[in-house]
């Protein structure tokens, strides 16, 4: 049991950490209480959330209470976090959105019905301004500069605001008032999740371990997935869509993403890397790793649709026998009839900025009618029957 807990994790802070709490647990003929915050910035999980989600489920699975913490006042602070500049603050609206949205989309992992959801300002919106000051004084300005961005900004002589020192305090703060165990979340978030340990063994309690899961890059091979960097598989994705995504994947994250995002068994992940390092054709194993995906997320019909539809969409050259998604020219903002090749491009593909688009534009990554337009200048009229390529995936015909 604690060898498939312990898999993948990047980090256990103690290191023994993990072994002692169940112990104790056992002692106490309780089940451990497993904390995940986040802040709602964004509406779409994707698989780099699902990291984490998963580990959460091994624990659910076993009995132990998972606690979700949605930062609706800490995302109206903002996490600094990876940042070299201040994150904007989200509006009470947004958090709401947002937070909803995550709650919905969690399903697709963990078993909600089993799950405790909390959120942060029914406690923090209560602290008034002593109890506030009382709580910073628990922690050292010094202790706060050990964090890398913190410490690289101020290296830099790049501002840090005071409500950025604030947040991980706060932050830590929400273990405290769970009674956490065991704080979850992704190795950015390591410094974030120690203070909940610092804060709890100031308040004479039994101090909570962490776990860190990789970070799980996206579809560029480089940064972290992220929504702001539209580099992701959504787990809201479409199975063509989440298909199309995995294929496109650089072969660099093959591993990765049997490692991070399949549930295969452990046997057949080690036969899937066997087959890599033998020279298997990376395409081949990359098909297997989006069925296993859609698989999760979908069922096992849709991989099996989704593999079909890829073939004949991209491995099938032609451009007249592709399957188009069809478009009322009637549902498309124009100015009689005409339109800029970008805002159309924007309207069809709504997750690409208009920055994307040009950038395709330039690349020869548009066709109309199987014809490349490569000025980004360039006025459409919209005809019946036009058909449209943007990009590796987006095939539409406006009807």
């Amino acid at each position: 049991m604690i060898h498939s807990l312990q898999e993948n994790v990047a980090i256990i802070l103690p290191e023994n950490g993990l072994e002692e709490k169940i112990a104790q647990a056992e002692k106490e003929n309780r089940k451990l209480t497993i904390k995940l915050g986040f802040d709602p910035t964004a509406p779409d999980l994707h698989l780099g959330h699902a990291v984490v989600l998963k580990k959460l489920k091994q624990f659910q699975d076993l009995g132990h209470q998972i606690i979700i913490v949605v930062g609706s006042f800490t995302a109206r602070i903002g996490d600094p976090t990876g940042k070299n500049k201040a994150r904007k603050p989200l509006s009470a609206e947004d958090v709401r959105h947002h937070a909803q949205t995550y709650i919905n989309q969690l399903s697709r992992v963990i078993d909600v019905h089993k799950t405790k959801i909390v959120f942060n300002s029914d406690w923090l919106d209560a602290l008034d301004c002593s109890e506030v000051i009382q709580l910073l004084s628990k922690v050292t300005v010094a202790q706060l500069m050990h964090r890398n961005d913190f410490n690289k900004r101020f290296t830099e002589n790049t501002p840090i605001a005071m409500h950025e020192l604030v947040y991980p305090i706060l932050q830590g703060f929400d273990s405290v008032k769970i009674k956490c165990d065991i704080e979850m979340g992704g190795t950015d978030q390591l410094f974030n999740c120690t203070m909940g340990r610092q804060l709890q063994e100031v308040h004479q309690m039994p101090a909570q371990i962490v776990m860190c899961m990789p970070l799980l890059r996206g579809l560029d091979g480089k940064e972290k997935m992220s929504k702001s960097l539209n580099n992701i598989i959504g787990l809201t994705d479409e199975p063509n869509e989440m298909f199309g995504k995995t294929m496109s994947i650089p072969d660099g994250l093959i591993e990765e993403f049997i490692n991070l995002t399949t549930d295969f068994s452990a046997e057949e992940k080690k036969a899937l890397l066997s087959k890599i390092h033998e020279g298997e054709n990376p395409m081949n194993i990359k098909k297997l790793i989006a069925k296993n995906i859609i698989s999760q997320y979908h069922d096992s019909t849709s991989a099996e649709q989704a593999e079909q539809f890829f073939i004949n969409q991209f491995q099938n050259k032609n451009f007249e026998e592709k399957v188009y998604e069809p478009i009322a020219i009637a549902s498309l903002k124009s100015n009689e009839n005409r339109i800029s090749l970008i805002e159309l491009c924007h309207q069809l593909k709504k997750d690409l900025s208009k920055s994307a688009i040009r950038r395709l534009i330039e690349s020869g990554g548009i066709q109309i009618n199987s014809i490349k337009i490569t000025d980004v200048n360039e006025e459409i009229e919209l005809t019946l029957q036009t058909k449209i390529k943007v990009g590796k995936r987006g095939f539409f015909e406006l009807i």
